[in-house]
């Protein structure tokens, strides 16, 4: 087994885990956002997420990075680290997106890939006056619309009639570097989301949950048909507290924890549709960050912390897409303490 991708979460709305960390100020700037790529480039990071709000869901008032221009201008602004933004087919047609997509390909010779998202947050469609479709609907909205964005970046000439889209003899110039198409990340704990994935998706994104429940769904996602040559990949997110002993890890984690508890998350909880399965689950996996967070375990020493990437690589996990906080010196500390283990122990998948 070749050794893992490691990726960072672009921290949109501020910060990944308490809003007010006394080390670590709420910015949710592309200043900010390009620092820590930036970084995280330097440190051996390959991939990076940028998650998609139009409103920041903890609460309105707050700032909220846009995604798709931050995308474009780091693109310009990094090397070598992939570029992931998330989208909702809710807030894009997908031409346009389909476009916008091609041009950041260019930008980043090849670096960019979309994290289809079927939206959860029902304020920022609803303020917007844009229908929120009940959740089996949503999905097969976007089923529609990842076809239709394939074929305009796989097809020369695109014909296409749909329940929610018709696209008649349209090309779009120039073709995409990356080949066959920018790659195609897709996240979810529904069944409709799991499908989804088999059908359309490259990598599936699994929320950081304990190592038997990350063993069990991917086991469930594999069983399901697929419908694409490539066999579906497996990411998983994660916040990392990592430190040089256990003791230590754990001071640090109550600590980010009895933070945490000072956040008010009534507008975020408020927000949420109820049939999403993802947030009907966080009550059995309570703890620091977002997307399961330290839920999936990685706190602990740093052998600790190497031995369980090690064992998430083990039951099909090869990308994991890291918090941290502060961010900064905890994505150096994981850089200089965690990568070197981990690349010192024998992976078997």
């Amino acid at each position: 087994m070749s050794q893992p991708r490691y990726g960072i979460w672009i921290p949109v709305y501020g910060n990944c885990g308490a809003m007010n960390h006394p080390h670590e100020p709420r910015d949710a700037s592309y200043t900010r956002a390009k620092q820590l790529i930036q970084l995280a480039e330097r440190y051996g990071f390959t991939t990076t997420l940028i998650a998609e709000h139009i409103i920041n869901p903890r609460n309105q008032e707050l700032d909220q990075l846009e995604t798709w221009t931050t995308a474009a201008a780091l693109a310009q602004a990094t090397k070598s680290i992939e570029i992931i933004a998330a989208v909702k087919p809710l807030l894009f047609h997908p031409v346009v997106l389909a476009k916008m997509a091609l041009n950041i390909d260019a930008i980043s010779g090849g670096r960019f890939a979309i994290n289809l998202v079927s939206a959860w947050f029902m304020p920022e469609l609803q303020k917007s006056g844009i229908p929120f479709l009940p959740h089996d609907e949503r999905y097969r909205y976007s089923g529609e619309w990842i076809e239709v964005v394939k074929a305009l970046w796989s097809e020369e000439r695109v014909n296409f009639q749909g329940d929610y889209f018709q696209i008649t003899d349209l090309c779009l110039r120039p073709r995409p570097i990356a080949q066959p198409h920018p790659r195609v990340y897709l996240g979810g704990e529904s069944d409709a989301a799991k499908n989804l994935a088999m059908q359309a998706a490259d990598v599936f994104f699994l929320n950081g949950r304990p190592l038997e429940v990350v063993r069990e769904t991917i086991a469930d996602v594999r069983k399901r048909k697929r419908t694409k040559p490539l066999p579906l990949q497996f990411a998983m997110s994660a916040f990392v507290i990592a430190r040089p002993t256990e003791a230590e890890a754990q001071a640090e984690y109550e600590y980010l924890l009895e933070l945490t508890k000072q956040d008010d998350r009534t507008e975020l909880l408020k927000g949420v549709e109820p049939e999403v399965v993802m947030f009907k689950n966080m009550a059995k996996y309570p703890g620091v960050g977002s997307n399961g967070g330290t839920a999936a375990g990685l706190v602990g020493s740093y052998d600790t912390v190497a031995a369980r990437i090690a064992d998430f690589v083990g039951v099909g996990i090869d990308t994991f897409m890291l918090q941290f906080q502060p961010f900064a010196p905890e994505m150096q500390r994981f850089s200089q303490e965690v990568m070197p283990r981990v690349r010192s122990l024998e992976l078997v998948a």
